[in-house]
């Protein structure tokens, strides 16, 4: 009786543990963006316009976008391509609109307050964040690492 009733519990445990890794998936959902990049070698930064990203992943446990350092890294591309090498570049999301305008206000701030950066603005027209999708082998990672 006793074994029987163990085994149920380490059933249970198992079955328990296996559901709250799978809840670990990433959600397509439309979070809004915008790119910061900076250089050590000059003064000048540069920001896109907030932009809407439809077909972006969010993680559920940890909410942070999936391949943030893919978005990051077309930005610096972009760059790349205009003849600015070697440029630090981050992505800044949010689920709300409002809220990564915040951001960006205060982002902006920093920069245009105290006068030493020379601020550049890259419009929607000219450059726009293409969607980073998940694989099923990045799926299997996540699970595997944890």
């Amino acid at each position: 009786m006793r074994l029987n009733k163990l085994f149920r519990i380490a059933f249970f445990a198992c079955a328990l543990l296996a559901f709250s890794s799978a809840s670990a998936k990433n959600k397509r959902t439309l979070v809004y963006a915008y790119g910061l990049s900076a250089s050590f070698n000059d003064s000048t930064v540069y920001f896109t316009d907030i932009q809407p990203i439809d077909a972006a992943y969010i993680s559920d446990k940890s909410h942070f976008l999936y391949g943030r350092e893919n978005y990051a890294n077309q930005l610096r591309d972009y760059l790349s391509n205009k003849g600015m090498q070697h440029r630090t570049c981050i992505i800044v999301y949010k689920e709300k609109r409002s809220d990564v305008e915040k951001k960006f206000l205060a982002m902006r701030k920093r920069y245009t307050d105290k006068g030493n950066f020379n601020v550049k603005y890259i419009k929607l027209s000219d450059f726009r964040f293409q969607a980073v999708s998940p694989t099923d082998d990045d799926n299997t990672e996540a699970v595997l690492s944890k």
